[in-house]
């Protein structure tokens, strides 16, 4: 998909944000809407179907997260991302915001050129996303045949248990998402099966031990996801 084709609607009650946020999206080729809350903004998605939304948390009317939780309740918009811009950077609002399904989370002000950068990471990761699905991926030196269940470092075999491959292969399917802890248990043990609340942070330490510390992050309070940045 071209700059031209993808369509980013960005959501601030400030008229001077939304303006600046226009003009740099503008100027790299997207399509650019705004909305001045969360309210018009949810009205706006349903209209313009948008790939990407910026979105500040607070707001009158219908706030960020508020916004986020109802567009991510709308199925024709589940491939809208949706990344926070705010000067909200208290843990609460950080944590609230991906329990809502945010895809990325910004705290302001922020440097032009870094916004960019990241909103072309965010859609470039959705591209890979969208792709068929392969056998086998590559992420660096890491190496993931699906198929034989085999993970390869610079090359070099690694053995895994079922569990831990299967975690590793949800976290790596969407690069940057963060997973929520249920959410894993959910995709990983079943909703049937009940283990311990440490299950998961066990099976992450183990990965960590055999893949490499820096690939996985913890959100505290939400859950982890598979990092490639350093």
């Amino acid at each position: 998909m071209n700059k031209t084709d993808i369509k980013i609607l960005c959501v601030d009650d400030e008229p001077d944000i939304l303006e600046i946020l226009k003009y740099n999206l503008s100027n790299e080729g997207y399509q650019v809407s705004t909305a001045k809350n969360g309210k018009i903004a949810i009205e706006k998605s349903m209209e313009i179907y948008p790939n990407l939304i910026i979105m500040d948390i607070m707001m009158p009317h219908v706030d960020g997260i508020e916004a986020c939780e109802k567009i991510r309740s709308i199925e024709s918009l589940n491939d809208t991302l949706i990344m926070f811009l705010t000067a909200r950077g208290e843990d609460y609002s950080y944590i609230a915001a991906y329990e809502a399904g945010a895809d990325d989370y910004i705290t302001k002000p922020v440097k032009p050129k870094i916004l960019l950068s990241k909103v072309k990471g965010l859609l470039r990761r959705s591209k890979k996303e969208s792709e068929k699905e392969v056998d086998e991926i590559e992420f660096g030196e890491i190496r993931i045949n699906r198929d034989k269940y085999k993970v390869y470092i610079s090359n070099k075999s690694i053995n895994l248990p079922r569990k831990e491959f299967e975690l590793l292969n949800l976290l790596v399917s969407k690069p940057d998402k963060v997973f929520k802890r249920d959410k894993i248990m959910e995709k990983i043990w079943g909703e049937q099966v009940v283990v311990g609340d440490r299950t998961i942070d066990v099976h992450i330490r183990k990965l960590r031990k055999k893949i490499g510390k820096k690939y996985f992050q913890t959100i505290k309070g939400v859950g982890y996801k598979f990092t490639l940045e350093e």
